[in-house]
């Protein structure tokens, strides 16, 4: 085999391109089923408008000639069908052009997309999924081993995730510094999950303990990606469990199961036959790679070499950024997450009611899916699944503005709109439309054990003001 392929890492390329198009079928079953409440022709945050507002700006997107919903929901269901044949295998089989058209149509689909999705769709791993489903066309199909460069280039995709996050920790707020972040951080974090109250209630020695074992996992460790096997191997386990660690405790949408995913660019099929010597990791002989395939990746990683300079530089710059694409293909980003942590949690509840506002109005709280709501309710699992209008939730209740959203979203509550509705887990008044919407924040905390033991309540609240008095239905 020439010095183009890499021998021995076919279990790698597998879980690259099945893991990989998983979360694609996540990410376009989401588009489906949210996009067109919240970016849709009667969205909160119409798409066409932000077509319209950004015209001749270049940015690349299929919606730039046309924009409908059915349009929207054909290109989201395409992508899920593609995606899902991709984890299933079939495309693989085939000739190395065939994954490689599948994962291009993929990047473009979704790509599309995230370029108009605005303030829903400015998340790091929407960038981060995008630049894993665009190296992912270039890891060849079952007839040839895959490329040495592309492997490299996921390689240093995990570096810059990784590293970059530690990094922006440590020039961040001091908790990290002072190994005291996760006093705060399970009970403050965007998405609790069903262990978040136990990781909370942890010793602080051990989390103290744990803020270390990051800073080592994010600092430390990246750099022996790139050292021979089978430092490798090791370095990727160290990032695989701590990644896991985090998917545990937290809902991240699908950030650490991609993280975790890409990780295995550097888990050799021999490191796995030292843990499970029974079992046989190494695929059918690989034929020559085509001389067209290794032009075409060649030209790849040298674009992509190409375009590392900014993120490599970013990385190294004071004024480091978090999560920002230096071109609008996003492709070689800057990734980073939590450079601060708070210090409380505040909630935006919103409540609707039939009666007239005053005193003895009956005031009935709507529920999110994701979002504390119901002291009683304990936080449930959602990730890799986006729930994206909860995670805007939260960023309002730290100060971020909903100016351009919010007030839209309290009109929909007020006109019983069906599809705003359904993004949330609870109606209180059964699809009657309120008379009037109102917005209270709330300071949560979660529940001592023995607040737990005596009262069954998962959180304790109490009120912190209004963010939005009450508000009636525009014209009524």
């Amino acid at each position: 085999m020439d010095l183009f392929s890499a021998e021995g890492y076919e279990f790698a390329r597998q879980v690259l391109q099945r893991g990989i198009a998983a979360v694609f079928l996540i990410a376009f079953i989401s588009a489906a089923n949210q996009f067109p409440a919240l970016l849709g022709e009667r969205g909160l945050l119409p798409a066409p408008r932000f077509l319209a507002r950004t015209a001749g700006r270049g940015i690349p997107t299929l919606f730039r000639w046309h924009y409908s919903d059915r349009f929207l929901l054909a290109v989201a269901w395409t992508g899920a069908a593609v995606a899902a044949l991709l984890v299933a295998g079939l495309p693989q089989t085939g000739p190395p052009w065939l994954p490689m058209a599948a994962f291009l149509l993929l990047f473009g689909l979704y790509l599309s997309i995230v370029n108009i999705g605005q303030t829903f769709y400015g998340f790091g791993w929407e960038s981060l999924l995008l630049e894993a489903g665009f190296l992912a066309a270039f890891l060849g199909s079952n007839e040839v081993a895959p490329p040495v460069t592309v492997l490299f280039l996921f390689r240093w995709l995990v570096f810059r995730l990784e590293f970059g996050a530690g990094l922006i920790k440590m020039r961040g707020d001091r908790v990290w510094r002072d190994l005291t972040a996760l006093y705060y951080h399970h009970e403050t974090q965007p998405m609790p999950n069903p262990a978040s109250w136990y990781f909370h209630h942890l010793p602080r020695p051990l989390h103290k303990a744990e803020v270390l074992g990051n800073h080592f996992a994010q600092l430390v460790v990246p750099f022996f990606l790139f050292f021979p096997q089978p430092v490798a191997g090791i370095a990727a386990a160290v990032v695989i469990l701590t990644q896991l660690w985090l998917v545990l405790s937290g809902n991240f949408a699908w950030l650490n199961v991609l993280t975790i995913l890409l990780a295995f660019s550097a888990v050799a099929d021999s490191n796995l036959s030292v843990l499970f010597p029974a079992v046989s990791f190494a695929g059918p002989d690989p034929s020559a790679n085509p001389v067209w395939f290794t032009v075409v990746v060649l030209a790849v990683t040298t674009l992509m070499l190409y375009w590392a300079w900014k993120p490599l530089r970013n990385l190294f710059s004071r004024n480091q950024l978090m999560n920002a694409s230096f071109n609008r293909w996003h492709l070689s980003n800057a990734y980073g997450a939590f450079g601060s942590i708070t210090r409380s949690r505040n909630e935006v509840v919103i409540e609707g009611t039939l009666d007239d506002p005053g005193a003895d109005a009956r005031w009935l709280a709507y529920e999110f899916k994701g979002k504390p709501g119901d002291p009683s309710r304990r936080p449930r699992q959602f990730a890799p699944y986006h729930l994206r209008l909860d995670w805007l939730m939260w960023f309002l209740a730290l100060g971020a503005s909903g100016g351009s959203w919010f007030p839209v979203l309290l009109q929909k509550l007020l006109d019983g709109d069906r599809r705003t509705l359904a993004l949330l887990r609870t109606d209180p008044f059964a699809g009657t439309p309120p008379r009037w919407v109102r917005a209270r924040v709330y300071r949560y905390r979660f529940s001592t054990p023995a607040e737990r033991r005596a009262d069954g309540v998962w959180w304790v609240r109490e009120p912190a003001g209004f963010l939005t008095g009450p508000v009636r239905r525009i014209g009524a």
